[in-house]
């Protein structure tokens, strides 16, 4: 099974687009400046222009941004899509004979991509809530697993004999978690979890994960 991963930026920063073309006769031209900077967990992807009236016209403006919306995509420095950002437009130029809407999507692309390794990059993996239920003689067997797969055990109930424990566990150490469950509970315990949100990965496993992919292309 694969994570899906995705990446976002920790720091404000500034970043340009330009795109230019000689070829015989027409050229293209495209040229752009955008703000980016980090929003916080959950908040997506904003879009701004501050850009004066006049500098760029809007179709223009509206080729740049389908040019960072589709960078988002593949955008990242390790190519995961990117999240949580606030892009604003608020500079460029064009020119009165080369430039065209293509020009000004390549440049917003570019400036996109420049902007995010500017912005001190990081990987984001996705963490689940989950909920077990299990008699309490195997708690501490439960919680020694989920701290060994980075959970964070949340709080813990007791009804009579039986336990339930609320933690966020990140989704690449639950694979394979039922059958474990089972074996160290005697098959007597039982499970559930759904998506929580995207958090940091640690810088250690974030690197081993841009090694690999490094190895894989």
């Amino acid at each position: 099974p694969r994570v899906s991963y995705k990446e976002t930026i920790t720091a404000p920063v500034k970043a340009e687009g330009k795109f230019i073309r000689q070829s015989g006769g027409h050229g293209q031209y495209g040229h752009v400046r955008i703000e980016m900077e980090p929003l916080e967990r959950g908040g997506g992807f904003q879009f701004a222009d501050t850009i004066k009236g006049g500098v760029l016209s809007k179709a223009y403006i509206v080729a740049a941004e389908q040019g960072i919306r589709e960078a988002i995509e593949t955008g990242g420095v390790a190519g995961y899509p990117v999240i949580d950002i606030k892009v604003n437009l608020y500079d460029g130029s064009y020119h009165e004979v080369d430039s065209s809407e293509m020009a000004f999507k390549m440049a917003g692309s570019m400036a996109f991509k420049d902007g995010v390794k500017k912005g001190k990059p990081i990987i984001l993996e996705p963490v689940m809530k989950m909920e077990v239920v299990s008699p309490g003689q195997f708690l501490g067997d439960i919680i020694g697993d989920i701290s060994s797969r980075r959970g964070n055990v949340e709080n813990i109930e007791t009804f009579g004999d039986t336990m339930t424990v609320r933690c966020h566990v990140p989704l690449a150490e639950v694979f394979g978690y039922t059958t474990n469950l089972r074996s160290m509970t005697q098959g007597r315990a039982t499970h559930s979890m759904e998506f929580y949100r995207y958090e940091e990965m640690p810088a250690q496993l974030a690197s081993e994960l841009k090694s690999k992919l490094a190895g894989e292309s």
